[in-house]
């Protein structure tokens, strides 16, 4: 049922989100240069690794670790790269990885293969086996804003109640949150 949820809601927002992406594209293409997009290798279901999809954020050169990681001060961002994270525009292009089912589009956000940490606390919880989402239930209760235990904490909890309903719940929420720019940064 859930892979039957991320098809149903997952292809007309892809057909809706086409236009947008295209000139968010547009707009990274003026202001940073080629390429708009970038990809990334993240860790999905049972630990295999995945390849997402995002808008670019960061300059050329700045390496792929964990945000939490890289120096605040640092110009590490292009000029739009603030604004797509805050508002989680970077995160539509997903939409294809969500159709080609590497990402559901609720689950806990797929980590980078060097967040050993936060890999440990899900093998430790048995959230390891869940698809990654583009959004899920840490994304709800503060984003970037919350510790890697509390991500976990709430990825072990979405996998314990996992259903329809929560999902369709954290989808609805997830607007909200994005409106908000809670926990974003």
């Amino acid at each position: 049922m859930k892979r039957a949820l991320d098809l149903v809601v997952g292809i007309p927002l892809s057909l809706i989100a086409l236009p947008v992406l295209t000139v968010l594209c547009l707009a990274n293409v003026v202001t940073s240069g080629w390429p708009p997009l970038t990809v990334q290798t993240r860790v999905g279901a049972r630990e295999s690794a995945i390849r997402i999809v995002k808008l670019r954020t960061m300059r050329r050169g700045v390496p792929v670790v964990a945000k939490a990681l890289l120096d605040r001060r640092a110009d590490v961002y292009t000029p739009l790269g603030p604004f797509f994270r805050r508002t989680s525009l970077d995160e539509l292009p997903q939409l294809w990885n969500v159709l080609r089912g590497e990402l559901s589009l609720v689950g806990p956000r797929p980590a980078l293969p060097s967040q050993d940490d936060l890999l440990a606390l899900r093998r430790r919880d048995g959230v390891a086996h869940l698809r990654p989402g583009i959004t899920g239930l840490a994304q709800i209760l503060g984003r970037e804003s919350l510790t890697l235990s509390t991500k976990a904490r709430a990825d072990a909890l979405y996998a314990r109640r996992l259903s329809l309903g929560l999902d369709l719940r954290i989808l609805l929420r997830t607007v909200r949150a994005v409106l908000l720019g809670r926990g974003a940064y």
